[in-house]
């Protein structure tokens, strides 16, 4: 075998780019001194922790298990742990598992993994609201003696009905003057399962006709007689989400509980709860807008559905918003940091464009990913005056910007597979309208030699089976010889070295930018082109030797990384990340 390694002319450049987590930069720094303004909650921080207010900081995240991690999910991470990374205090990740009904331990498993393949890490262990049952239990007996709540008898639908409406008082339950003494006793039978599902309920005694619905006596203890992910059959109620949150922050001494914006209307009522408890520290609620981006469906309940209808191949589908599906399609956790570094800390609602995402993850694949060469749509190119038993390997850059990265072996013969949108037979295309081979004319192989297509042989149906061409001697790594010169460069795959691979090509599984908003259920805008599968392809060798988790850019045709699930090593498959550059027209 010979060795062909480029000239200095061709070398790696030294690699710089631009930083764009201007938050990360500024993480473990005094705040006051930091170059970009404040967010409206880090001036929250900032005013408590230099008024004296609180000595240092605790944020949570309380994600619910009963489902996996999405997108929008990530904002919340990112800005509850970076809060206590720039503030120096400490972040607690707890599960607010008060449902059994919805919540599973494949959910717990699946987000602890996911905060960790973010980058994060927990104060302490990780807390549980379920490890909070009995104190809670013993606060909802504590509201019912002080007469603040009170055993209900009245079924759900009739509790909405008594509830009242946005322009219209609630009326008061039948059972809201129950004394506490008898509520005390109906909620410990309840506790012990001796009363039916449905039959009673647990209400806080607040005002039914607060014009805020949330107010009215809301739920705070009901009847499911389920077995707990983690309690097992211990209890037979469970707390309400609005009961268990705030009194699970007071209990960790959270300072800063930081919501979405649908909480919002909640927050009176998360103070109440904390105003009327011997809670032992006193946190406040303070919400931001949540993450929404076009061309994506970031409902758990709607994500549900596309999985149960077969719509997609499971929650780590590389087309879901999952953080699942992102990083089985080759999205980096950087990438992701990265994005939702980005977006503004608002107090409204707001929606992004899925550009702006994409934009992140394309800079990070063109900045980390190693370069490969994969032929989609191969054609013969068998070069006649190439010795036929030579092989030569060729030295080429693994990243054409990063001398760290090395070098990787590309073995060179005879025929070559290039491919098939890359010849054409047409000489009357001009340079400027098509810079790839042409007939009769030249073209530059990527790391590697100057060709010429000099004919073709074709199938009984006219169409082109080889083509036929030679090298342009000493051009590896050269400048060409004088009078030739290469209408462009093409990538190239050696065919006796080739690597059969399959490639699933993704795109945007919603085919319009607001799938919910449609005069259609949200379903029948998916894009019938979401996934476009091709076989039989070929990969340069150094591609057999691929590994989960890397990222690589097939060169000129986009970001690709090792399919976790259905790859193995005599079936290589690789799904596509994200095309080479944005097609602003695609969509219109």
């Amino acid at each position: 075998m010979l060795r062909n390694t480029l000239s200095a002319k061709h070398s790696i450049k030294e690699f710089s780019f631009k930083r764009y987590n201007a938050k990360s930069r500024m993480r473990n720094v005094d705040m006051s001194n930091r170059e970009e303004p404040l967010n409206f909650i880090e001036k929250t921080i900032q005013s408590d922790l230099d008024s004296g207010g609180f000595s240092s900081i605790r944020t949570r995240f309380p994600p619910e298990p009963n489902g996996y991690l999405h997108i929008g999910h990530a904002k919340s991470i990112c800005l509850n742990f970076g809060l206590a990374t720039s503030f120096s205090g400490e972040c607690n990740l707890r599960f607010d598992d008060t449902n059994p009904e919805k919540e599973d331990g494949e959910f717990v498993r699946a987000i602890i993994d996911d905060v960790k393949w973010l980058g994060f890490q927990w104060d302490g262990e990780i807390r549980y609201a379920s490890d909070y049952f009995l104190k809670l239990y013993e606060w909802a007996q504590h509201l019912v003696s002080v007469n603040k709540a009170y055993v209900c008898e009245l079924d759900l639908d009739e509790i909405r009905r008594y509830r009242g409406t946005l322009t219209e008082k609630g009326t008061n339950s039948p059972y809201r003057d129950r004394s506490p003494e008898e509520s005390l006793v109906l909620l410990e039978r309840m506790r012990k399962g001796e009363i039916d599902e449905g039959a009673m309920t647990l209400r806080a005694k607040i005002d039914m006709g607060s014009p805020n619905i949330n107010m009215r006596d809301p739920v705070i203890y009901r009847i499911k007689k389920l077995e707990h992910q983690r309690t097992g059959a211990e209890w037979k109620i469970y707390p309400s989400y609005d009961f268990a949150h705030g009194q699970g922050d007071a209990l960790e001494g959270i300072t800063h509980s930081i919501c979405t914006l649908e909480f919002q209307a909640n927050r009176p009522l998360y103070d109440w709860f904390i105003a009327n408890l011997p809670v032992p520290s006193k946190p406040r609620q303070y919400e931001f807008g949540r993450l929404n981006i076009n061309y994506l469906v970031l409902s758990k309940r709607k994500l549900k559905k596309l999985v149960d209808d077969k719509l997609v191949d499971g929650w780590d589908d590389p087309r879901m918003p999952t953080l699942r599906g992102l990083r089985r399609r080759g999205v980096s956790a950087r990438a992701i940091r990265d994005f939702c570094d980005s977006l503004a800390i608002a107090k409204t609602d707001g929606i992004v464009d899925i550009s702006q995402l994409e934009h992140f993850v394309r800079d990070d694949l063109n900045r980390h990913a190693y370069r490969g060469m994969c032929v989609m749509n191969p054609v013969r190119l068998s070069l006649h005056n190439y010795e036929a038993a030579k092989t030569e390997i060729l030295d080429i850059p693994r990243h054409p910007d990063r001398l760290d990265l090395g070098l990787r072996e590309v073995p060179f013969s005879s025929t070559i597979f290039i491919d098939r949108n890359d010849f054409t037979e047409d000489t009357s295309l001009s340079r400027k309208k098509f810079k790839r081979l042409v007939l009769g004319d030249y073209v530059r192989l990527r790391g590697g030699y100057i060709v010429k297509a000099t004919s073709v042989d074709k199938n009984a149906r006219g169409e082109v089976q080889q083509i036929n061409g030679e090298i342009v001697e000493k051009t590896v790594g050269q400048a060409p010889p004088a009078g030739i010169k290469p209408r462009g460069v093409i990538h190239w795959v050696s065919e006796a070295h080739a690597v059969n691979c399959t490639i699933r090509q993704y795109d945007r599984l919603f085919s319009t930018a607001f799938p919910e908003e449609g005069n259609k259920p949200f379903v029948d805008y998916i894009n019938p082109k979401s996934l476009v599968i091709k076989r039989n392809c070929k990969a340069e060798a150094s591609l057999k030797n691929a590994s989960i988790g890397e990222h690589y850019q097939f060169e000129r045709e986009g970001y690709y990384c090792l399919d976790s699930v259905l790859s193995c090593p005599s079936d290589l498959v690789f799904n596509c990340t994200i095309g080479l550059r944005e097609n602003p027209d695609k969509y219109k």
